[in-house]
């Protein structure tokens, strides 16, 4: 099978080539980076897709950050995402690529709706604000695979995880991932021997967080089976913790002593946005296969590793 993955370069696409190298030697991924592929040209997306034989693409790329910046700039978190997926699902579409799944976002369901959130919840509410952009441009992209798939001989499927967390995360940067963000911060202020770590908000605020390379290998051993995906498929880790839970696990495992303080002057989007997975569980064998507090020390050791110095 010969696959287009995009967004190769980030923590679920180095995720997913790392494990199909190693567990899925017999896939043949093709991941451009963003120079060879600027998925914003649609010319050159076009271009592409008539050069290359694709049996699947595996949509992963998109323009992310963290709550400040998706308030600074709600305009290019829409926008530019809207461009891309345009060019990427249409274009597969015209090359007559048969099967596509696109990864959308938690953040498409509606902001303190009930708990766990169903698949049927899609467009129930008013999304939360703070990241109301990026939210409009994965639904539309959502929808734009389910009007198309069935429909001459097309499987378009959007797979919907709860917030990610990995090793091969941006640490320290402005796409890096919450988990990666805090790990960055509690590891910083150790070295620094700041007695305290400020939280954005009151630390309430709940967030299912699922390793990445359960979400890849669950992918990876299902591609045979896209044509029996619902158009939207949930695949979350089952439980969710509050923020200052997973600010003390990271301050435990990298050893930090110093207390934590609560800017409540700052927002902290959505207070809740647990998922129900029991479609995934139940249909198509999804279980996540690592512990939280193990995913949690494999992210600080890679972090140790890209920052040069231990915790």
């Amino acid at each position: 099978m010969r696959i287009f993955l995009t967004g190769g370069n980030g923590m679920l696409g180095r995720a997913m080539l790392r494990i199909a190298t190693t567990k899925f030697p017999s896939l043949e991924i093709i991941a451009p980076t963003r120079t060879e592929l600027p998925l914003d040209d649609r010319a050159a997306v076009q271009a592409f897709y008539a050069d290359n034989e694709i049996d699947m693409v595996i949509h992963g790329a998109a323009k992310v950050g963290g709550i400040a910046a998706n308030i600074a700039a709600p305009v290019d978190f829409l926008i530019d995402n809207l461009r891309i997926n345009d060019n990427v699902i249409m274009g597969a579409h015209d090359a007559g690529v048969g099967n596509l799944i696109f990864f959308g976002s938690s953040c498409m369901y509606p902001k303190d709706h009930r708990q766990p959130l169903l698949e049927t919840d899609l467009l129930a509410a008013p999304l939360e604000p703070t990241n109301e952009g990026y939210a409009l441009s994965k639904i539309t992209a959502a929808k734009l695979c389910e009007f198309i798939d069935g429909r001459d001989d097309r499987n378009y499927k959007t797979i919907v995880p709860c917030n990610l967390f990995g090793t091969e995360d941006h640490f320290g940067s402005s796409a890096s991932h919450l988990i990666a963000a805090v790990v960055t911060k509690i590891a910083t202020a150790k070295k620094s021997n700041d007695p305290s770590v400020t939280i954005w908000g009151t630390g309430n605020a709940r967030r299912e967080f699922l390793f990445v390379d359960d979400l890849v290998t669950f992918v990876l051993n299902n591609l045979g089976k896209v044509s029996t995906f619902p158009n939207y498929l949930n695949v979350g880790y089952g439980s969710d913790l509050s923020i200052d839970d997973y600010y003390k696990i990271v301050a435990d495992v990298v050893g930090y002593e110093g207390t934590f303080s609560y800017d409540t002057d700052k927002p902290e989007g959505m207070m809740q946005k647990l998922m129900d997975s029991s479609i995934a569980a139940n249909n198509f064998n999804w279980s996540p296969a690592t512990p939280m507090i193990d995913a949690i020390r494999q992210v600080v050791d890679a972090y140790d590793i890209q920052s040069g110095h231990s915790t």
